[in-house]
């Protein structure tokens, strides 16, 4: 009994390592090429699905998918629809392993052929370098997957000796419900519902339960699988809950369809054993598994919008607004997690610049009571979770992206202190004819808010560079002009002082503006805060 217990363990935990190093693998070797996909792809919900579900399928691990979704919804890149798509299309990828499992793993027997598989993976692993080093995990983590359903099928064989769930009354109310709550505790217990799915599969394949109590335990785990992503989303940010909501939700309603399905497809099973002589087995098991949450997913696409309205009305975002992109789920994905920082800054900046404005009267109807604290809080909590962010020296893009929001973080500081106008500037406005100055820094506040919004997207960095350089200049020339009106006693020096600092604010907000929008513009280029047109380094007290 001892062995047939270490058997049952050891292949459990062969699985479950094989499983999580193909995940770890295909992800670090395919790079940023996943993401790309997840995200490129994700325009409709229905686009979401598939490609929630293909890459679901591609790294066998529907909680890296989820857990990446959480991360791009916090981020602004995905929108909370999009999301309820992919977790939808995790689901139904995740199916993918019980076909792997009942088709290959079990009617073929190919332990012994994978153990090569796994020695070439972990020298290719000790051996490579770079992203070859991942493949190897990848080589490694698959032959593991086929070694662990060979030990677990030769362990579940000798338990059928000792102990025959099939010889158990599986009829009853009482007795389905205890099944789907044993479904849902492996689930819980092994922490992968591939685990529990594949146990389930080679319990069947080797008659230690019959084709009924099999199908119980599917829906179980189906149902289970949501409890970890319940437990991770406690006291963390509100998308991360609405994600782990919706797809409670989704799972349990369609572990409710299946349940109501179920009688009609053991019917069919009966119909084809009898007429076509066929035994139900592990792959009638799979496909029962990927009918019921094709038919969920059939009943929930469709309404996706709806259900996700409902979902945000369920868990109203109470948090601050502005810092809502920034989420620690994230920050082991650096270039997911700079992008959060990238939007908390634009929207910080797009604050300012409206304060700003509106302080100005440039026709702009927006409320210039904004809290400044909120805004402060707001910038020094977006510095410290850029600082967590873990480096990426590697990444040449990525370094510079960080770097540039450094110098935007400078930059916003500095236009921090000129929230507050002048105290002379209507004086300085009236005696220095500063009308043009108001309307052009009014005119680089308003492209540079729109930019960041992404409402512009035609060259508006360099519209901004050059009327942030129109405005240097104007500040150039009338600094002269009151000069020399000052030199004739056409203006007093003390108001000739107060225009002078009144045009330099001006010229600085103006600057700030340019810098900020440029650094937080993208990340494209390999150095995107560069310009190498203007010198950055613009004196102001000439």
């Amino acid at each position: 009994m001892t062995i047939l217990i270490f058997k049952l363990l050891g292949g459990i935990g062969m699985f479950l390592m094989g499983i999580v190093l193909l995940s770890d693998g295909i992800k670090s070797f395919a790079g940023d090429a996943l993401r790309t996909a997840l995200l490129r792809f994700t325009g409709s919900p229905f686009k979401a699905f598939i490609s929630g579900a293909l890459i679901t399928a591609i790294v066998q691990s529907s909680s890296a998918t989820t857990v990446a979704v959480i991360g791009f919804v916090s981020a602004g890149l995905l929108t909370f629809p999009q999301s309820i798509g992919v977790v939808i299309g995790a689901s139904f990828g995740t199916t993918s392993t019980g076909w792997i499992v009942s088709v290959l793993g079990l009617k073929v027997s190919i332990g012994f052929y994978a153990l090569p598989l796994v020695g070439i993976g972990a020298f290719i692993k000790l051996l490579s370098r770079g992203r070859w080093k991942s493949f190897g995990l990848t080589l490694a983590g698959f032959g593991l997957i086929f070694l662990g359903i060979e030990t677990l099928q030769d362990g579940m064989q000798g338990l059928s000796d000792f102990f025959n769930l099939a010889e158990l009354p599986s009829t009853g109310v009482f007795n389905h419900i205890v099944i789907i709550v044993i479904g849902i505790a492996m689930t819980v217990v092994m922490q992968s519902s591939s685990a529990a799915i594949a146990t389930i599969l080679t319990a069947l394949h080797t008659a230690s339960i019959n084709f009924e109590q099999a199908a119980y335990l599917v829906i179980g785990a189906a149902i289970g699988t949501t409890v970890t992503g319940v437990l991770a989303s406690i006291g963390s940010e509100v998308s991360t809950k609405r994600t782990a909501l919706s797809h409670v939700f989704f799972n349990v309603i369609t572990g409710i369809i299946a349940l109501t399905i179920l009688p009609v497809f053991l019917w069919l099973i009966g119909w084809v054993q009898i007429n076509m002589k066929l035994e139900p087995g592990a792959t009638s098991l799979a496909a029962f598994h990927t009918f019921f949450i094709a038919v969920g997913v059939m009943v929930f696409l469709p309404f996706v919008n709806e259900f996700s309205l409902w979902i945000e009305r369920l868990l109203p975002n109470k948090g601050p607004e502005l810092t809502r992109h920034l989420n620690a789920t994230v920050l082991n994905v650096p270039a997911v997690a700079l992008e959060s920082t990238r939007r908390s800054l634009s929207e910080i900046a797009y604050q300012m610049f409206n304060i700003i404005r509106g302080r100005l009267s440039c026709s702009v109807n927006y409320m210039s009571s904004f809290y400044l604290t909120e805004l402060e809080h707001a910038l020094e909590r977006t510095q410290q979770f850029l600082a967590k962010i873990p480096p990426v020296t590697e990444d040449l893009p990525l370094s510079n992206f960080r770097l540039a929001q450094l110098h935007a973080i400078d930059h916003l500081m500095r236009l921090r202190t000129y929230l507050n106008l002048p105290s002379v500037l209507d004086k300085a406005v009236f005696f220095g004819n500063l009308q043009k100055e108001i309307a052009l820094c009014c005119e680089i506040l308003e492209i540079s808010g729109k930019g960041l919004l992404g409402r512009i997207t035609s060259d508006w960095i360099e519209i901004l560079e050059k009327k942030s350089l129109e405005l240097s200049e104007m500040q150039k020339l009338g600094r002269l002009a009151v000069l020399r009106q000052t030199a004739v006693g056409d203006i007093e020096p003390g108001m000739a002082l107060n225009i002078l600092d009144t045009m330099r604010w001006f010229n600085r907000v103006g600057y700030h503006a340019w810098r900020i929008c440029n650094y937080l513009s993208g990340w494209e280029n390999e150095e995107p805060f560069m310009s190498k047109k203007t010198d950055t380094n613009r004196k102001f007290d000439e």
